[in-house]
């Protein structure tokens, strides 16, 4: 049997409050066994002779012990109070302008209006003149004409390559086996939008859309899937002993771009009587969902279960279904046909990783369009594009953050070359477009401007008649309000010298793609 011991705290001094976060630590030790972080205890073990002793020595070890306590519990509230505002300030510094709270001023800083007598444009950095700012020559100027030498080295490196090898579709089944055994080879004859019917295994009393991802992530999904639940019965159908069910993809897709009208024209073409969408404007299914990420994969049938309600409606047009009011059904005589508006589609490929190991290629083996090209090789594509200068400052805006300025997106745009540019200088520009560590570490999307890097991909592998592009600039319902809408926050347009670097940048990529057009209109040079 052991012996009964008890044990005397005392506190010693924790060290000076001058060393507090230069690496000093504090330690709770009971015997020499290190027990805290928030003082030095010595214990020393006393042996008790007898009873009497013990009970003295275990009061006074009670009121050392609610002492200690009492300190502890406000030692520990301090401590919590003191990595609460560490996080806030650092969570604060990482979204706020720079320039007012970093320790060394930013590079691209405008000290203000120019005085009498210096109403003269410096050219330096963008070769034209911003006589609204006086720029100090020690550190600006130098700064812009290194960005500008930037620009100028990325430009020169800028080539066009169309031998882009294209997979078989062998290759395509093998990566994605689960999404070839879903979709057929053919789609039900006698309808315009791509179809067919699928045998439905499960328990008609159960429900056929519990595992469904989008609703189980996304609130907004819950009542078009209730109004599905209410509806998915009567529209099975029997055929030789079997249930089946109408299943549909996407006649046309709108595949891009961002901040480019994409809305506007959604919203337009759900006006036609014969067009349908998918329950949610942007699935993403093509370029996220379906990967690894937040949640499980998102696989095929639930991006099918987005277009049931449309299936629906094509069935009943088809079978004349006897559940549905003859005043509910799609004039015979038309053909519904179905969209789908996922802006990130044409250019979205950072997830392309999952198919390849980047130590042996610098370019994804697969694309976006391969998959779609594979299942649906007559389906449309609808892109809808901006002046990339415009485009960006627009993305820069709406996704930008807190603490937004004209001067923190020039010095955003500023790293972002920088980025770039050490790119080219190792590889191709195609590559440095799809490489997925150089677009995540970009502090705003540029390369998504690069239409044509991304519109020659896609000419891989779909004729040009399937392709529609269209521009912003002239099939907004409403240009002026429109293209202005976003700078609604007393910010003004971008600074002179970001936009004389971003078109130098863009250049000749707008130049390519109105040679693949035929279309000068998307040189952007009059905008």
């Amino acid at each position: 049997m052991m012996p009964q011991m008890d044990y005397k705290y005392s506190l010693l001094s924790a060290g000076s409050p001058d060393d507090y976060g230069q690496g000093s630590s504090l330690l709770l030790r009971v015997d020499d066994m290190p027990m805290s972080l928030f003082a030095v205890l010595e214990v020393k073990r006393l042996d008790v002779g007898s009873a009497k002793a013990a009970a003295a020595a275990s009061s006074a070890w009670h009121r050392s012990a609610l002492g200690f306590l009492n300190k502890l519990k406000v030692c520990s509230f301090m401590c919590f109070l003191t990595v609460a505002f560490l996080l806030v300030t650092a969570s604060y510094m990482l979204l706020a302008d720079r320039k007012g709270l970093l320790l060394t001023p930013p590079p691209y800083r405008f000290d203000g209006l120019v005085g009498p007598g210096l109403g003269v444009g410096v050219g330096v950095g963008v070769g034209v003149g911003v006589g609204a700012f006086n720029f100090s020559l020690s550190s600006s100027a130098r700064d812009l004409a290194h960005i500008r030498l930037v620009v100028k080295s990325i430009v020169s490196r800028v080539e066009f390559h169309s031998s882009r090898r294209v997979p078989e579709r062998k290759s395509l089944v093998g990566s994605e086996p689960h999404m070839f055994s879903v979709i057929p080879l053919k789609f039900l004859p006698g309808i315009k939008n791509p179809c067919w019917h699928e045998e439905y295994t499960g328990n008609i009393t159960s429900d056929p859309y519990e595992r469904n991802q989008y609703e189980r992530y996304s609130k907004r999904f819950r009542t078009p899937f209730e109004f599905l639940r209410s509806s998915f019965r009567e529209h099975l159908f029997r055929r030789d002993g079997r249930s089946y069910r109408t299943r549909c993809l996407p006649y046309f897709y709108i595949i891009g771009q961002p901040k480019c009208g994409t809305t506007d024209l959604y919203d337009r073409l759900r006006l036609h009587p014969d067009v349908r969408f998918s329950i949610s404007k942007e699935p993403h299914w093509w370029t996220r969902k379906r990967f690894d990420g937040f949640h499980d994969r998102f696989p095929v049938d639930d991006y099918l279960d987005l277009f049931d309600l449309s299936a629906f409606q094509i069935q009943d047009q088809l079978l004349a279904n006897p559940g549905r009011a003859a005043s509910d059904l799609p004039d015979p005589r038309r053909h519904i046909i179905i969209g789908e508006a996922s802006a990130s589609t044409m250019w979205d490929n950072k997830a392309w990783t999952y198919y390849s190991d980047t130590n042996t290629t610098d370019e994804p083996p697969y694309l976006n369009q391969d998959f779609i090209h594979a299942l649906q090789p007559h389906t449309r594509l609808i892109v809808i594009l901006r002046d990339p200068v415009e485009r960006l400052y627009s993305d820069y805006l709406y996704f930008g953050g807190t603490n937004k300025s004209a001067e923190d997106f020039h010095e955003k745009v500023s790293e972002s070359l920088l980025l770039f540019e050490g790119c080219v200088a190792m590889t191709t520009i195609r590559s440095c477009v799809y490489n997925s560590t150089l677009n995540n570490g970009m502090p705003i999307r540029m390369p998504v401007g690069l239409y044509v890097v991304f519109l020659l991909d896609w000419l891989t592998v779909f004729p040009r008649d399937q392709l529609l592009v269209l521009r912003l600039e002239d099939h907004a319902l409403n240009r002026k309000f429109t293209m202005n809408r976003e700078a609604n926050r007393n910010l003004g347009p971008m600074l002179p010298v970001t936009r004389e670097l971003l078109q130098l940048f863009y250049k000749p990529f707008n130049h390519k793609l109105a040679q693949v057009l035929h279309n000068d209109s998307f040189l952007w040079d009059s905008q």
